[in-house]
């Protein structure tokens, strides 16, 4: 077995033992399967789905749940149960793929600012810090407001405002493991720098910005449907827990469901994320690891 083949062994199995380490745990677990089961239901919302999330039927406009609609209807007699999975596809794409974006463009630039520092670092961590003065539901606020509501925007705006602390956690873990034995010996024998960032500083960085990425993702989900509140989110009909909670304040009185559910729908994410980030810095001894650098 070559070398190249052994690591990856290694790595393959670390990773199921995390896994099992997660999954195994009473919050991992109970997170874990929550998320498993809103992607699906994300997924495959047109099958799932009792109605048509566009679907108007104004006889029945804000009923209150029943045996036709589990969680009742909006204003304009729609299902909000309907509403409520399909919303699961916008508020999860629009949030991983923004936290991807940023965690990848954040580690590019924090680990190039680590290794080769000089003028670079000091560009990229003086615009990061400038970024990161602000709130991160301000910075997206501006930039929706320049950009232009919708759900391209809003995923702009959500990685953009999220980019420092993956750039900062990035360039930190990197200055940190530049000088370790290896990465000099590496160096001695001539390695290139590709082959140092790529192959020995990123993998070893990764860990604990993957965590941070997934944490990021419960508070991009209340970002976004707090953009979606506002009406700068997905744009009707598209549904959005957050446009949905904007439609809802306004019957809060009468039709209370319309507000209440997607509310609670977006805490329990939240919480079921955190719980799960929270297993998995347990699983990969993230603390133990931060404090060692």
């Amino acid at each position: 077995m070559s070398a190249d083949t052994a690591i990856t062994a290694r790595r393959a199995d670390f990773r199921r033992s995390v896994a099992a380490k997660v999954m195994l745990t009473p919050k991992g677990g109970i997170a874990g399967a929550y998320l498993i089961l809103l992607v699906l239901l994300a997924l495959f919302a047109p099958w799932i789905a009792p109605y048509p999330y566009d679907a108007q039927n104004l006889k029945i406009a804000s009923q209150a749940p029943s045996l036709a609609n589990w969680l009742g209807t909006d204003e304009f007699g729609r299902d909000v149960l309907s509403r409520i999975i399909y919303g699961a596809r916008t508020s999860l794409s629009v949030s991983v793929t923004a936290i991807s974006v940023s965690v990848f463009v954040g580690m590019a630039l924090g680990a190039a600012a680590g290794y080769f520092g000089g003028l670079f670092d000091r560009a990229v961590t003086t615009i990061v810090d400038l970024s990161w003065s602000f709130p991160e539901i301000l910075l997206a606020l501006i930039l929706v407001a320049i950009i232009g509501p919708g759900l391209h925007s809003t995923m702009f705006a959500i990685g953009i405002a999220y980019l420092a602390q993956f750039t900062r956690l990035t360039r930190a873990q990197i200055l940190s493991l530049k000088g370790e034995t290896y990465v000099e010996a590496t160096i001695n024998l001539g390695a290139s720098h590709g082959h140092i960032v790529f192959r020995h500083l990123m993998p070893n960085a990764l860990a604990p910005v993957i965590v941070c990425g997934m944490l990021a993702t419960g508070d991009a989900i209340i970002l976004e449907a707090t953009l979606g509140f506002f009406g700068l989110g997905a744009q009707p009909p598209v549904p959005s827990w957050g446009a949905m909670m904007s439609s809802g304040s306004a019957l809060i009185f009468k039709a209370p469901w319309i507000i209440i559910f997607p509310g609670l729908v977006v805490a329990v994410t939240v919480i079921a994320i955190n719980l799960f980030g929270d297993a998995l810095i347990r699983a990969l001894d993230i603390r133990a690891r931060l404090r060692e650098g």
